[in-house]
């Protein structure tokens, strides 16, 4: 039997898919390894939402294919382009796509007679199935793991593909998500991160209404459980019950990842967008929600933008001073509705709105964390550095996009388990700390 490795690419969503094809392959008793060099059939599955993401998973075919890997290619590049991917990378020798996964141990199989013949199966309309009897096969180990509660969107933003590629919106049943994060608490797990490509619309397409607050008052009861982390929420469904239910269950950390996209309103109605006072949803959100952090992303260079629309979202991040903020230069995609409009903006101007706001944002970060020194706050160990630090997080931040935090300490600990952390320094996006013990 063949040794298989897998190399993701793209958003955490994708990576649970990822780890469901590896439990449905550990199910059949497959060998896998997350090192290529050590297999001759490699899986890759991709991402499409931006260029540049696309850009990536392409030339990681592509290097894997001049190797001589045998190259199963799935997710988000099959779904878009479907026979076109073939023409263009004719060695490919599987296609699957974003909701066809499950089907992985057919192709894997199909791959190791003699005789294979290429294999595409891309759904023409994509409908997400989580497949609930699966273990998935974690790749990343420690103290967090991420749980998909939904997939596919109901919205149209006008620069977004994803409905094209997730299909409509897919909620799982509450029981089965409270299952995984006991099963996964049992194991080591002190926090869980709840992904979807909306997770505030969590509920709706099963239940007749968004239940985000029910899922969060049964995983709360977790015992094992120490944080639950919520992310991609959509501004016009952050209702005062989720608001409430954030600041009253005590494992669910006070963070809250928003993002808003743009401040003003022709350029929110132009991306089809809720446009409404985002000022007055972050004030009461801080109001109701006492030491609360708030991440956001914005898109700058979105067609009509103009430079009276750039400095009023300027003014709006300055005024605001978010935690946490990222920005994206608008992206060409085809199949989107922004592809088609008229004044487009130059590529020069787009990377000196994004190197502005950024640079603003900078100085922000810079504020905010040198207000935690002389604060203790309690951080989840990840993992250690080189030199002998210990690297964590603090309820502030979410894995893998956020901050972390460098401990300097002769104290035994392990990923995993939650120390109260004396702040001592801090830079822009990261603090440094002791545990005194």
């Amino acid at each position: 039997m063949r040794k298989l490795a897998l190399v993701n690419h793209g958003c955490a969503k994708n990576l649970v898919d990822s780890e469901l094809m590896l439990g449905l392959l550990a199910e059949k008793g497959y060998e896998i390894t997350l090192d290529e060099n050590e297999a001759n059939v490699v899986i890759v599955n991709t991402c499409s939402f931006i260029h540049d993401a696309e850009k990536e998973s392409v030339q990681s075919i592509l290097k894997l294919v001049n190797e001589g890997k045998k190259v199963i290619v799935t997710g988000c590049l099959p779904q878009k382009y479907k026979g076109e991917l073939k023409d263009a990378i004719p060695e490919v020798v599987a296609m699957l796509g974003t909701t066809d996964f499950s089907k992985i141990v057919e192709v894997v199989e199909n791959i190791d007679k003699d005789n294979f013949e290429f294999v595409s199966d891309v759904s023409v309309k994509p409908k997400y199935v989580y497949p609930e009897n699966v273990e998935r096969q974690q790749i990343t180990v420690g103290a967090s793991s991420y749980i998909k509660i939904a997939d596919g969107c109901n919205y149209h933003c006008g620069y977004c593909i994803i409905p094209n590629l997730r299909g409509a919106y897919q909620s799982r049943p509450i029981e089965n998500i409270v299952e995984e994060a006991r099963e996964i608490a049992k194991k080591g797990c002190t926090e869980i991160v709840l992904i979807a490509q909306d997770t505030t619309s969590y509920g709706i397409d099963l239940y007749g209404k968004p239940e985000l607050v029910k899922l969060l008052e049964e995983l709360n009861k977790i015992e094992e459980l120490s944080w639950i982390r919520i992310m991609y929420a959509y501004p016009s469904q952050m209702s005062d019950e989720l608001i409430d239910a954030i600041a009253r269950l005590d494992k669910v950390v006070k963070y809250i990842d928003l993002p808003l996209q743009h401040s003003h309103k022709d350029i929110l109605e132009a991306m089809r967008r809720p446009a409404f006072d985002y000022e007055e949803l972050i004030n009461k959100i801080r109001a109701r929600i006492p030491n609360v952090t708030i991440r956001t992303a914005f898109i700058v260079g979105y067609p009509t933008e103009t430079e009276e629309h750039f400095e009023h979202l300027y003014n709006f991040v300055k005024k605001m001073k978010f935690d946490k903020m990222g920005v994206f230069k608008y992206s060409k995609e085809k199949n989107t509705i922004s592809y088609s409009m008229k004044n487009h903006v130059p590529a020069k101007i787009k990377k000196q709105r994004h190197d502005k706001l950024m640079k603003l944002q900078q100085k922000i970060s810079t504020e905010i964390n040198k207000s935690f020194i002389g604060q203790t706050l309690p951080c989840i160990i990840e993992s250690f550095t080189d030199d002998g630090l210990v690297v964590a997080r603090s309820q502030h931040d979410a894995p893998e996009i956020d901050g972390v935090v460098y401990i300097d300490t002769k104290k035994q600990v392990v990923p995993g388990d939650i120390e109260d952390v004396l702040i001592t320094n801090s830079d822009a996006y990261d603090l440094y700390g002791t545990i005194e013990y």
